[in-house]
């Protein structure tokens, strides 16, 4: 549906750090997006060698930050900047990315989206196993 490129146009994070490569759906309540990145030995969040889950709480943020961007664009409004100010519930139900093959999927609801604010809920899956689950809140910015 969007390719990396596209996705990279709605969010601040550019080359490999950003995370998402295929949005496969998304309407007015979600997006459902893919990636193999976490395969990449260059993953810029790796450290030591290993990827932690705890970095699957900027991948449900840059979805939120797809999402966004989409619906601005839908709207004919430009692409506000956002800042992550909270993240809840998070729940990790894995240690490391590592020893997983094949693409993960996102996915984020919106639970509140105001005009300057936005509350989703995200979750990430790898197959059929739930990886991380949490809601996170962003303040928008003014458009570049």
């Amino acid at each position: 549906m969007h390719s990396r490129e596209a996705i990279a146009a709605l969010v601040p994070h550019q080359g490999l750090m950003c995370l998402w490569q295929e949005v496969v759906h998304w309407d007015a309540a979600r997006i459902v997006l893919r990636s193999h990145g976490h395969l990449d030995a260059a993953h810029p969040l790796r450290a030591h060698g290993r990827l932690g889950a705890v970095h699957l709480c900027e991948y449900g943020a840059q979805a939120m930050a797809v999402h966004g961007g989409l619906l601005g664009q839908a709207n004919g409004a430009p692409v506000r900047p956002g800042v992550l100010v909270a993240l809840r519930n998070v729940v990790l139900h894995v240690d490391t990315l590592d020893p997983l093959h094949g693409p993960l999927q996102g996915q984020a609801d919106v639970l509140i989206h105001g005009q300057d604010s936005q509350q989703y809920a995200f979750r990430i899956h790898h197959a059929d196993t739930l990886l991380a689950e949490g809601r996170a809140s962003v303040v928008l910015g003014q458009a570049s």
